[in-house]
């Protein structure tokens, strides 16, 4: 593995591996028996703003013995129009790696291009892998794992963390049920794309939490779309609560990639209630990050 780009790009061989390594990485944390990022300067290089993915990739890089190098948009000349394969082909001559959260997908896979850097996607508005790892990692640590219990996504259904549920369902083969009001449904052909029977999509969120073992929410509104209230509107119904949540399995856990909006697509009641699995998915950015940044310095 070079890069990670996408959930979407990863074999089940990979994605397991990662959450393997990430185990094993979150119980040796400070008595690492090897520094693979000795010497190395990574640049990480944001255009959406960020509280765990900067907090989590700065310790983990430093950690595994790096240099983070933290470039806002506002800091280079990305902000001024330049393109990114220029910025790319710079900074592929002076650092060693790159962490990139941004928004268009494109510029995540052009700089990998022109950089020829090892580059990891850490959000972008399709996809968001690193938090599906930490996710995954949380569920293994949480339920046992992922196989033969039911996923339920409600919120957006094609945003970048639905996205790249949908992409993990396929590959590691659970059943994932997702409800998102119709205007908010993943298109045909993505569906098509992901040609499998794993991946339902539902209008009704009663319909998906039904006997699910874990249950997943985010913000209505993404990064960017803050003024869309008449988007907002159309999620009556989709709050994480204690009515809706009565469906579910007995054991059932919530995830929340955070920040979350209590009130809207959660209820303060249900995110206290569930708040050692958020917080401890929070926690597991580090360690799945970690485990990527050492497959793609081995690489």
């Amino acid at each position: 593995m070079k890069n990670l780009l996408s959930i979407e790009q990863l074999s089940k061989k990979e994605l397991t591996d990662l959450i393997e390594h990430a185990a094993l990485l979150k119980s040796e944390r400070g008595n690492h028996a090897s520094k693979p990022l000795a010497g190395q300067t990574w640049a990480m290089i944001f255009t959406k703003s960020s509280t765990r993915t900067r907090v989590s990739f700065e310790v983990g890089i430093r950690e595994l013995g790096g240099f983070p190098m933290f470039l806002s948009g506002n800091d280079i000349q990305l902000g001024r129009g330049e393109p990114i394969k220029d910025t790319a082909r710079v900074l592929g001559r002076m650092v060693h790696g790159a962490v990139i959260r941004t928004f268009a997908q494109q510029d995540v896979v052009d700089f990998a291009e022109f950089s020829k850097l090892p580059t990891i996607n850490a959000l972008t508005d399709d996809e968001h892998p690193c938090q599906i790892l930490a996710d995954l990692l949380t569920v293994r640590e949480k339920v046992g794992g992922w196989e033969g219990r039911r996923f339920a996504f409600i919120g957006d259904g094609y945003s970048n963390m639905t996205r790249s549920w949908m992409w993990a369902a396929k590959i590691l083969d659970f059943d994932l049920t997702v409800a998102a009001p119709v205007s908010c449904q993943p298109p045909a052909d993505f569906l098509a794309s992901l040609d499998t029977d794993r991946v339902k999509v539902v209008v009704d969120p009663k319909v998906a939490v039904e006997g699910a073992d874990v249950i997943n929410t985010d913000v209505w509104l993404s990064m960017g779309q803050e003024d869309q209230k008449e988007k907002e509107a159309e999620f009556e119904g989709f709050q994480l609560n204690s009515d809706l949540l009565s469906g579910a399995a007995a054991n059932h856990i919530i995830l929340h990639c955070l920040p979350a909006y209590r009130g809207k697509e959660i209820s303060e009641e249900a995110l206290e209630k569930h708040a050692g699995t958020i917080f401890q998915q929070a926690e597991n950015r580090l360690h799945a990050q970690k485990a990527v940044l050492v497959a793609l310095a081995m690489a």
